[in-house]
């Protein structure tokens, strides 16, 4: 094919592989491909999609003769589409001199791509749009075609070690000039022009024959990066977005917009609320784009970490300093941490209270441990608990703060109204706290804490450089010398950049989050205490029943009660290493914020008292009204969690209760009306019979008195005084009813046909055996009655 035919095919193949942007094209469908169940097709399409594969030869040698495709500016991320269809300019310089009016005259603004940004814009945003595939089997996210692509692009264009790989072509064209619109250009006020590319002094208006081989790969590196970032980080809600704007800015947009809006629109207020209303689109990240901006941040660390040490002489750093190396040094803090707090913000505050949360936790907790993919690490012999956080990691945490603090105060927050007798949830308390709990960590985050409650005493004009520009990152400040001040001040400007000047800070070692900590500590005692009464009960269950009780037609059959849990379906190992996680939490907990044992032993005592003397869990929190017992807060909160609980029971007359799942519905209708005759003809006789207190009364109230209505009425908590119905003594034969007991005469009359005794015969011989079972029952148990047991 000549050039100008791959140049008209290439956005039909681009869309034939990653899906059209509205999706409905799924394309290859990437995030379902997995080598397990289509093994060709998964090799063919990492081949030809690989950094060196035929796909992206093509694309640099698009690029090359500068060719550009239009990309909807409708598809870009909501706070991107908002900003551009205000006539803002976002401050990422991918989108500097791109955006332009469709060449047809047709509506909507494009971005002008050249072949790679195309190829890349795709990729990225195909993990979003992509969400209703037709999925036929289990898919494991880090297993598919989509994961392995995304490793493998980071590790080429980021790579660890040696340098970006050149293009595979004679001619090194990928420095491409800044794209000419092809109509006229929308005039725009930029709020991001002071962040120009890291790079703009070494490719700017340079041709592309005479291109720096090493500006030419960090032009890739850092596209790729920002293209990641923009498709996958930047999406929040939009009073985050105007909390983001410094004041002066947000003052220089707003007369920009008065200005063009009475020069060209008739009704601004209309053009304004309908932009802000398009920005207020509803993002839902789902646990797939979660594990992929995970794999993002653990890259990330191990290619900033990458960076080799700084010489001793300043002037042979200005030298010798490569593009790549200025790269790995400002990467995190310019590129990723804002978008990345902003994004993990709106996952801790719209994620549901359930396991899935778990990807979350782990991509946030990567983030906050970078030394982990540092290259010189620990010997394995060591013990992880004994490892400590090295002292030139301080600098990270104190300019990172706020996703130490802020973020663990939304975990804690979160950790209070889940139900901790989960074992995935138990794990995920765990995990945060032995993370937290790292030797010299807590000290550092006190550390960045105090620099930034420091007063400012020196040098105020520093407040307006550095304030008004939230995303310089951290080479800004290598001209001021590391002084006590200069540490304050970074960290000032961290907090302030990413939440706005009139942010009041909440310490994470102070009063009121400490408070909440022993309150989690006390739902922690609470659910260890809950998993034990479990296990207890589910070992007493497993040995106490014998073999004969199958046979029998239970109470809690008929009452309908609960007592159960979540934990009862889990089994013992998964209670035991719920107990772990517990138990090693809270212990982690001690540790980080020093918790008094003596208050953690009364409260531990106090949650062991929470059982009455029969073993059982306490109801509710309630207090006393005039209209009864109303539940507190807490008691609210121990039902939520399953802590404690009203025993829910059919309170009724037990002949009228709803037919259950495991009962002949026409035999209980027959058996009731049968039931109800003999109980009105006999009613008199079964009263004197049932008063006489002799062998035979005690016999005849065993049988004909339900115990349920008359002993174990239990009052609603709305309901103060409440006395329960005595219906007298009356016989009940909706046992007979159940499937149970019909399997079991079933049984019994087929195993006496083997000794040829007929069911009449058989039917009097159970009658007989039932009745000696019952005299001598009732002989030597004084309390004993048939239905409860």
């Amino acid at each position: 094919f000549s050039l100008k035919e791959l140049h008209g095919i290439f956005p039909w193949l681009v869309e034939s592989i990653f899906g059209s942007l509205d999706g409905i094209i799924v394309g290859w469908n990437l995030r379902c491909l997995q080598e397990r169940t289509n093994p060709t097709e998964y090799s063919v399409a990492l081949d030809f999609l690989d950094p060196s594969g035929p796909m992206m030869k093509l694309v640099y040698k698009l690029q090359a003769e500068e060719y550009r495709y239009d990309f909807p500016v409708s598809y870009l991320p909501g706070p991107v589409k908002a900003s551009i269809q205000e006539q803002v300019l976002p401050e990422c310089s991918l989108y500097h001199n791109k955006v332009h009016f469709p060449s047809s005259g047709g509506l909507g603004l494009n971005l002008a791509l050249n072949p790679f940004e195309y190829y890349m814009f795709h990729f990225a945003i195909s993990l979003i749009t992509q969400k209703n595939s037709p999925v036929t089997h289990h898919v494991s996210p880090s297993n598919s075609a989509y994961f392995i692509l995304v490793d493998t692009y980071l590790k080429c264009f980021l790579p660890t070690e040696g340098n970006v790989l050149p293009p595979p072509s004679s001619n090194p064209g990928g420095a491409i000039p800044s794209p000419t619109p092809r109509s006229p250009a929308v005039p725009f006020t930029c709020y991001g022009m002071h962040h120009t590319s890291l790079l703009k002094r070494h490719i700017a208006h340079q041709p592309s024959v005479n291109a720096d081989p090493a500006s030419q790969e960090i032009w890739r590196s850092e596209t790729l990066l920002q293209i990641f970032v923009e498709m996958w980080l930047h999406h929040y809600s939009l009073e985050m977005y105007q909390k983001m704007q410094s004041p002066h800015i947000k003052l220089e947009v707003l007369h920009y917009r008065l200005s063009i809006s009475s020069k060209h629109h008739g009704s601004p207020a209309q053009s304004s609320y309908q932009a802000l209303h398009a920005y207020q689109e509803s993002f839902k990240p789902t646990e797939e784009h979660v594990l992929v901006v995970r794999l993002l941040v653990k890259h990330l660390h191990a290619f900033s970490n990458s960076l080799k040490p700084e010489p001793l002489s300043p002037s042979a750093h200005s030298h010798t300093a490569s593009p790549l190396e200025e790269f790995k040094r400002v990467v995190i803090p310019r590129f990723v941490q804002e978008k990345l707090y902003i994004f993990l913000q709106h996952c801790f505050g719209h994620w549901p209270l359930d396991a899935s949360f778990r990807a979350v936790l782990e991509m946030w907790l990567s983030y906050l441990q970078p030394w982990r993919y540092a290259p010189e690490k620990p010997p394995q012999s060591t013990e992880t608990l004994s490892r400590s956080v090295s002292e030139k990691w301080a600098a990270f945490v104190q300019e990172n703060l706020l996703m130490y603090t802020k973020l663990f105060v939304g975990f804690l927050n979160r950790a209070l109204r889940t139900d901790l007798g989960s074992p995935k949830n138990a794990l995920m308390v765990f995990r945060v706290a032995k993370v937290f709990a790292q030797p010299n960590l807590a000290e550092m985050i006190l550390k960045g804490e105090q620099l930034f409650l420091e007063p400012e005493l020196g040098i105020p004009h520093r407040q307006h450089r550095l304030f008004m520009n939230p995303t310089l990152g951290g080479s800004f400040f290598s001209s001021w010398p590391p002084t006590i001040t200069d540490a304050s001040f970074k960290v000032k400007s961290h907090v302030y950049s990413l939440e706005g000047q009139d942010f009041q800070y909440k310490q994470m070692f102070g009063a009121e989050v400490r408070n909440s900590v022993l309150k989690l500590a006390q739902v922690i005692c609470q659910a260890q205490q809950t998993a034990k009464s479990i296990s207890d009960h589910s070992a007493e269950a497993t040995t106490g029943p014998s073999f004969f009780s199958w046979f029998r037609f239970t109470s809690s059959e008929m009452n309908g009660s609960y007592t159960g849990n979540d934990l009862d379906e889990i089994g013992q190992d998964s209670i035991k290493k719920t107990d772990e996680y517990l138990e090693k939490a809270l212990e982690y907990l001690c540790q980080i914020f020093k918790l008094n044992e003596a208050q953690l032993t009364q409260m531990m005592v106090k949650c062991g008292t929470a059982q009455d003397e029969n073993g059982k869990r306490q109801l509710p929190d309630c207090i006393e009204s005039k209209d009864g017992l109303i539940l507190t807060p807490l008691g609210r909160y121990q039902i939520i969690n399953g802590l404690r609980r009203f025993e829910v029971q059919y309170q009724g007359d037990t002949e009228l209760q709803p037919i259950r799942s495991y009962e002949n519905a026409t035999l209980v209708r027959l058996l009731f009306r049968l039931s109800s005759v003999l109980n009105e003809r006999f009613a008199d006789q079964m009263e004197v019979l049932c008063s006489r207190e002799d062998f035979v009364g005690r016999l005849c109230r065993c049988h004909l008195v339900n115990p349920h209505l008359a002993q174990k009425m239990r009052c609603s908590p709305r309901v103060r005084d409440r006395t329960g119905q005595n219906w007298g003594p009356r016989l009940s034969l909706r046992f007979l009813a159940s499937y149970r007991t019909l399997l079991s005469l079933l049984v019994i009359y087929f195993i006496a046909s083997w000794f040829h005794i007929g069911p009449l015969g058989c039917t009097f011989i159970i009658l007989i055996g039932y009745f000696l079972y019952a005299v001598t029952m009732t002989f030597f148990s004084e309390g004993w009655k048939p239905h409860e047991h």
